[in-house]
């Protein structure tokens, strides 16, 4: 099979990688968060779609809605360079990383059918996966093959390093399964655009295509579903890594035996944590990409619909 190569890419962060690694842990951020500021500069069509974006969909000002943006390529560029580090500071994860909802965490685990952490691209996800991992908690992370295949292999290596596991694309329902079986964490990203595979629903006021795993393996095989999200604090270098309370289905039914509410309400929680930190979520990416483009027309026709 052929190798997916990005010459440039790749030369570009094995060069950032080494010199976040070479400098102490705050420098490196500075470091990180100084590139991030100048990221507008040379992704100036983007950062005004992902500008536009963000004021149409949290209704507020082009100008107030691009110092989101940058603010978010500078929370962006910290993350990188802090999984880039994680090799070095994983022994030091639980002074990085204070927890809230641990309670909640401890009560899912006890049921014995494993646990689903619904997360999103939103703050710093892989310094909570290595927590969870560091603090005893077998977790799973989701992976997706890069442009590059060294950067896949990357990406799996330094989350193995905090003492995550590998376990395969989201797609890959029967992976799951096995690692709930075995009483085990999964973290599963919510905010991604899952095309037709996925169900529309309101995320952040507007309708997208929303994977479905999560709420259905809950509704199958009983697995507990906690949303959960990890947050640059305000001295820019620790976070605070919130575990919600399990979710419940509507009407006294069990979360997941009834999907679009299950991922309505799954939804909804996601988006007020967005709306709450704005400037740590990924607005580059087009989260609502299929539905804008008609690819659910048909659906969104169809009574009860969003």
């Amino acid at each position: 099979m052929e190798q997916k190569r990005q010459p440039a890419v790749w030369r570009a962060l094995c060069v950032f990688i080494w010199i976040v690694r070479k400098l102490r842990h705050k420098p490196a951020l500075k470091f990180a968060g100084a590139l991030g500021k100048l990221t507008p500069l040379f992704l100036r069509a983007k950062t005004r779609e992902s500008s536009g974006r963000c004021a149409r969909v949290l209704g507020i000002s082009y100008e107030q809605a691009y110092k989101i943006i940058t603010g978010a390529y500078v929370h962006f560029a910290k993350a990188a360079a802090e999984f880039a580090r994680l090799p070095i500071m994983v022994s030091d994860i639980k002074n990085l990383v204070r927890i809230h909802g641990e309670e909640n965490l401890k009560a899912a685990m006890s049921r014995g059918k494993g646990v689903i952490l619904a997360t999103a691209h939103l703050g710093n996800w892989e310094y909570a996966a290595a927590w969870c991992a560091q603090s005893g908690y077998p977790i799973n992370g989701l992976g997706t093959d890069q442009r590059d295949d060294r950067i896949t292999s990357l990406i799996a290596s330094l989350r193995s390093s905090g003492g995550t596991k590998a376990l395969g694309k989201a797609t890959d329902l029967k992976a799951m399964f096995r690692a709930l079986s075995a009483g085990e964490i999964i973290a599963v990203p919510i905010d991604q655009d899952a095309k037709l595979s996925g169900i529309v629903s309101s995320f952040l006021g507007f309708p997208a295509s929303t994977p479905i795993g999560a709420a259905k393996l809950a509704g199958k095989y009983g697995c507990a579903v906690l949303p959960a999200f990890c947050l640059r604090s305000q001295d820019g270098v620790t976070m605070d890594f919130y575990i919600l309370p399990a979710m419940e289905g509507r009407g006294g039914i069990s979360y997941g035996s009834d999907i679009q509410s299950s991922i309505d309400d799954l939804n909804a929680i996601i988006s007020d944590w967005i709306k709450t930190y704005p400037d740590q979520w990924m607005w580059l990416y087009p989260r609502w990409e299929s539905v804008e483009r008609g690819m659910f027309d048909e659906v969104r026709n169809r009574p009860g619909q969003v």
